[in-house]
């Protein structure tokens, strides 16, 4: 995929297969949260596209037949579709007020007993269902937030974790041992009842919080699937599967269409380059979309202008400020504090020492251990936390595939090596080819907007006082954004923020 020649396929498109393809089908829709106020929101994608060998004219010398069970309709046909769990509403008071201004309070607890056991049945799972990917995530942080000399980074550890899952269902041998060593994972059966977890305990779509995570596979019509994989994609990623013509405008519309559907229009500039060639035999793309909102808001009136220094110089920002009784954490080279958002997650917020740079914070086992531990830590103390951190948006591009080879994953990227028998026999030297992450976060007064797409395509601090602490974050410093379930589901660096 060349740059220059990404709005190329924006031109003709079907308008019937933009609608179909941009709303997955049995997912409720998503609510509108709390008017007037700017939500906590996260968008990652990715997209991984398998291609044929360099050289080769066509996908199997011949067009393969269609399989009967999935006729091509238009420009794309449906052949396995995932269902989304429905959820209850959370209960707004301004709905059950009487005429006399009194809250029925009977029917809102009915309402939200219903929520809340929705909600719980999501969060309800296995115990240690999470366990292994400790080494997956320490290993991805350091790859993808490092090296990034002065510029901002970020990513999606758990958008990158359910796109090699189901690279990992399209193949076999080596390229599919490879992924579940650097997941932690014994078999793909182990696998799969970690997915379906993991997606179960990090989705909510309940007018609260929306933490939506969507999966999709874009198939050549000339080349034949195996539908028994289609159908564990769609149990255990909930990932639907389109067919149609392969490169056409069309279908590139189609699948960026579906892209900033499922990432609320954060990542359009990114997902309007998405174009599949006619080499490509298939693409897979999931996302992950996040909102909320601060548990306790930043006050406007508090903000004003201050210094950040950047490392190319200083630069004048916008700094936020808030007082609160909250917990102060603190390592040999680090303190951190956690920013909470409203019935979910948070927002951790990591600064390094003076004299200690992002990236050998990142190299700090100490460090990496706290990132992941989602304020389970030894070093931490409640007082009064002054915080005071900049308005940021930032953006970036990682290409992929250097890192995943770093940490392991080779074979999928080397067209003499791959196997993706289980998806398909019908078509061999086939690889993947490109692997791209774009993501951005914005962060204000009301809350914070983040989005990441990834495209991987087949062709120390001292103790600190008594009572009262001041954390200002105006250097270079790590974040870390759990969901409710207390994964990773976005980190960044931010070396520039505005």
């Amino acid at each position: 995929m060349k740059a220059d020649d990404l709005l190329d396929s924006l031109e003709h498109v079907d308008p019937a297969l933009v609608d179909r393809a941009a709303k997955p089908p049995k997912k409720s829709p998503r609510r509108p949260l709390w008017v007037g106020l700017t939500a906590v929101a996260a968008a990652a994608a990715i997209l991984i596209g398998i291609s044929l060998q360099p050289g080769r004219s066509s996908l199997t010398g011949q067009p393969s037949p269609v399989p009967n069970n999935s006729p091509i309709i238009a420009h794309a046909s449906a052949l396995a579709v995932a269902a989304y769990p429905e959820m209850a509403p959370y209960p707004s008071e301004a709905d059950y007020l009487k005429a006399n201004g009194d809250i029925d309070m009977d029917a809102w607890r009915a309402c939200y007993d219903a929520w809340w056991a929705d909600r719980k049945a999501q969060l309800d799972q296995p115990e240690g269902y999470d366990s292994g990917l400790e080494g997956y995530y320490a290993a991805s942080l350091v790859q993808f937030l490092g090296g990034g000399g002065t510029e901002n980074r970020v990513y999606s550890p758990l958008n990158l974790y359910f796109a090699l899952g189901m690279l990992a269902e399209l193949t076999d041998g080596d390229s599919r041992q490879q992924i579940l060593d650097l997941l932690g994972q014994d078999s793909i059966e182990t696998l799969r009842t970690q997915a379906r977890a993991l997606w179960n305990a990090n989705y909510c779509d309940d007018g609260a919080v929306t933490s939506v995570l969507a999966s999709s596979l874009w198939l050549s019509q000339d080349v034949p699937f195996v539908q028994s994989t289609l159908d564990t994609l769609a149990d255990t990623y909930y990932a639907s599967s389109y067919q149609g013509e392969m490169g056409s405008a069309e279908f590139n519309q189609a699948l960026q269409a579906w892209l900033n559907d499922q990432t609320g229009g954060l990542l359009k500039e990114a997902a309007d380059q998405i174009k599949l060639d006619p080499e490509t035999v298939l693409a897979l793309a999931t996302t992950v979309y996040y909102r909320g909102r601060w548990a306790q808001e930043f006050n406007p009136d508090k903000t004003a202008p201050d210094q950040f220094h950047t490392p190319e110089g200083d630069v004048t920002c916008d700094f936020m400020r808030q007082s609160s009784d909250s917990a102060y954490y603190w390592g040999e080279n680090f303190s951190a504090v956690g920013k909470t958002v409203k019935d979910s997650g948070a927002l951790w917020l990591i600064l390094p020492d003076q004299g200690v740079s992002v990236d050998q914070l990142l190299a700090d086992p100490e460090a990496q251990d706290f990132l992941l531990s989602n304020g389970d830590w030894d070093n931490q103390k409640h007082l009064t936390v002054n915080l005071s951190m900049p308005k940021f948006d930032v953006s970036g591009q990682i290409d992929l595939k250097d890192g995943l080879e770093a940490m392991g994953i080779t074979d999928v990227f080397d067209p003499a090596v791959s196997d993706f028998t289980p998806m398909t026999t019908e078509v061999d030297e086939i690889y993947v080819s490109q692997a791209t992450h774009a993501a951005r976060v914005t962060v204000d007064e009301e809350g914070l907007t983040a989005a990441a797409f990834t495209v991987l395509a087949a062709n120390g601090g001292a103790m600190p006082p008594e009572d009262e602490v001041d954390f200002t974050l105006d250097r270079p410093f790590l974040f870390v954004l759990t969901g409710a379930a207390g994964q990773p589901l976005f980190a960044g660096v931010v070396n520039q923020p505005g």
